[in-house]
């Protein structure tokens, strides 16, 4: 694995490393015992709302209407999706829907911030040190409030999730992320952010989840809305 030698680079690293691995999950996650998964899943695709600006900001992408119009498709067809899921209870879960905004924020900050910053770099070598910054905070914090994971009783099946979780879900998801940031816009590769729990719905209709009628729609909504931001104009 390349060791980055520049210490600009190292100090971006860092950065969006904590961004990306450990503000934006941790907050998604402690967020998540107060709230649905679907209104999670909406708030957590507030991501290409902020990569519009920051883009702007940082790399110079132009907002243009067509991407506005892709990204509000988009949260329509989320929004459709999980619309029985849309409610907040109480203090605790407007905390922790704030939280997972502030998260989406700063994923998307990182997003910008290495396609602005760390271009010419392998998306494996980005991927591996910023994971490798990003969790030893919340290994510190997992450590401190619920003890070794050690005496956690582990069953074959949370083994095989967690496996999974970390190869695909995680490393090879980023590397590939990485990988398309360094090819297309910013705002384009975020687009990821509403296909990603489409794709959840969807696999877990394989598995007897009920599929209704508005998944459908939403859906549709979701492939259009990435259709019309990828899709080139002749």
């Amino acid at each position: 694995m390349e060791i980055p030698k520049s210490k600009q680079v190292w100090n971006l690293i860092l950065l969006t490393g904590f961004l990306q691995f450990f503000f934006n999950y941790g907050l998604l996650f402690w967020g998540e015992q107060f709230i649905t998964s679907g209104l999670a899943a909406v708030l957590q695709a507030i991501i290409p709302v902020f990569g519009l600006f920051l883009a702007r900001i940082f790399v110079g992408e132009e907002i243009t209407s067509r991407k506005i119009i892709s990204i509000l498709l988009g949260l329509v067809g989320l929004i459709i999706i999980f619309y029985e899921q849309l409610i907040v209870n109480g203090t605790l879960a407007l905390l922790g829907s704030l939280a997972v905004v502030i998260g989406a924020f700063g994923a998307s900050l990182a997003s910008v911030l290495t396609k602005a910053k760390l271009q010419g770099i392998q998306p494996e070598t980005v991927v591996f040190w910023q994971m490798l910054i990003g969790q030893i905070p919340l290994w510190i914090i997992g450590f401190s409030l619920e003890g070794s994971p050690v005496k956690f009783y582990w069953t074959w099946k949370a083994i095989i999730c967690i496996f999974y979780l970390a190869t695909m879900g995680s490393i090879a998801a980023f590397w590939l992320y990485y990988w398309l940031l360094s090819k297309i816009d910013v705002t384009k590769a975020m687009m990821i952010a509403f296909v990603t729990p489409l794709v959840a719905v969807f696999v877990g209709s394989f598995f007897g989840e009920k599929l209704g009628i508005q998944a459908i729609l939403g859906g549709l909504l979701i492939l259009a809305s990435v259709g019309l931001i990828i899709v080139k104009r002749k």
